[in-house]
């Protein structure tokens, strides 16, 4: 391409309307900056410096001087609530759902924050009216999993199982092992009431909703044994092994039980062997050893620990193992062994923990419901210390 005399022009028009486009753009920031009142500014000087109590005081005189400022309200209702003051926050946020000139989706805004008030309030029936009427607004996803909280925390489980059939179609993603859980819990509260058949009618909608519900084939199973129909609870349990191996633990004894019940304890010892040569475990273990100890004695209980500690080794496997030593040694010769022992029981002692996978809470008991972050089927049925056992 040659070079033409007049494109001399081109460069300084260019640099001229840049240098025109800048200034109009300073101008009308300057315009904007100047129409804020100065108490905007500091109270961002105080967010800034994490002084939330000057901020916010900022912040309100803001809004005295210029009441149509939607943005601070929200800023300012947040700051309430998360810092307690829940009734500052619903006045703040009733104060704009009350304006008449309030946009649309401000206003779903306000409504969506104010739920959330009386949420934290504890002013459950005007938080759920709330949420219910955002259903067909943007904040449909959010205020469904706010009612999914609310309706847990009254125990309303049918209210609860509905609302996750909601948020599946809305989200497409499945949450039927939530609602197969709430079906459990349903269950749970018939059989106080000698409701058998309805609680059986729960637990088998917790089965179709999520066919690896565990706890409702434990559930279903318990309630057949205690119906003395031993072969139907072997059956219902023994299909743990289907839905998840690892919860296999926690119906081993069960299991051994309900075998011995019905006559045929040695069929219940041959699976428990089954299980933990194919899956091993600290329980299964435990289980299988009282087992052995009482149909063969002390050596064979020993030899079981023994194998199985040397297949994985682990400092609650030694402490089993020194226990199974110690009832089959003389006198003179357990005190060493007793003093070894109590010195690894104390080690071991927070190996033995559950643990939840989603916050870490650890008990020594096993819960379907953690009680810290309240997170359904969070808590590994293992061992700490079994992780790193290869399954």
């Amino acid at each position: 391409m040659e070079f033409e005399p007049w494109m001399l022009l081109v460069f300084p028009l260019f640099f001229g309307m840049g240098w025109l486009a800048a200034r109009i753009d300073i101008k009308q920031l300057l315009s904007e900056s100047s129409a804020l009142p100065r108490s905007y500014f500091q109270g961002l000087n105080f967010l800034l410096n994490e002084q939330q109590d000057k901020a916010i005081e900022a912040f309100i005189e803001v809004v005295k001087v210029d009441p149509q400022t939607a943005e601070l309200h929200f800023a300012l209702g947040s700051l309430f609530r998360r810092r307690g003051e829940v009734d500052r926050a619903i006045r703040m946020h009733l104060n704009l759902v009350e304006r008449a000139d309030l946009e649309e989706d401000k206003r779903q805004q306000a409504l969506f924050e104010l739920a959330q008030d009386y949420l934290k309030a504890g002013i459950l029936d005007r938080a759920e009216t709330l949420f219910q009427d955002l259903q067909d607004t943007p904040y449909a996803k959010p205020a469904l999993d706010f009612l999914l909280e609310l309706y847990q925390k009254e125990k309303d489980w049918l209210k609860a199982i509905d609302v996750t059939q909601h948020l599946s179609m809305i989200s497409g993603e499945p949450h039927d092992m939530e609602a197969a859980f709430f079906y459990c819990e349903l269950a749970a509260a018939e059989l106080p009431r000698k409701r058998v058949d309805t609680a059986r009618v729960y637990l088998k909608q917790a089965l179709v909703r999520h066919p690896q519900a565990v706890r409702a084939s434990m559930m279903l199973g318990d309630i057949e044994y205690a119906a003395q129909n031993y072969m139907d609870a072997i059956e219902i349990w023994s299909r743990v092994e289907q839905q998840n191996t690892q919860y296999l633990p926690l119906v081993a004894e069960r299991l051994l039980e309900a075998y011995r019940r019905s006559g045929r304890a040695e069929a219940g010892i041959s699976k428990l062997q089954y299980y933990l040569a194919k899956y091993p475990s600290l329980d299964l273990m435990n289980v299988l050893f009282d087992a052995i100890l009482q149909r063969d004695g002390a050596e064979a209980a020993y030899a079981l620990v023994r194998d199985e500690l040397q297949r994985n080794p682990t400092l609650l496997g030694l402490d089993k193992l020194l226990e199974a030593r110690l009832l089959e040694m003389s006198d003179d010769r357990r005190a060493d062994v007793e003093m070894v022992k109590n010195l690894v029981h104390q080690r071991t002692r927070p190996l033995a923990m559950y643990l939840c996978n989603n916050c870490g809470f650890k008990a020594r008991q096993f819960y379907w419901h953690c009680p810290a972050c309240h997170g359904w089927e969070t808590y590994s049925p293992r061992r700490s210390e079994e992780n790193g056992l290869t399954v």
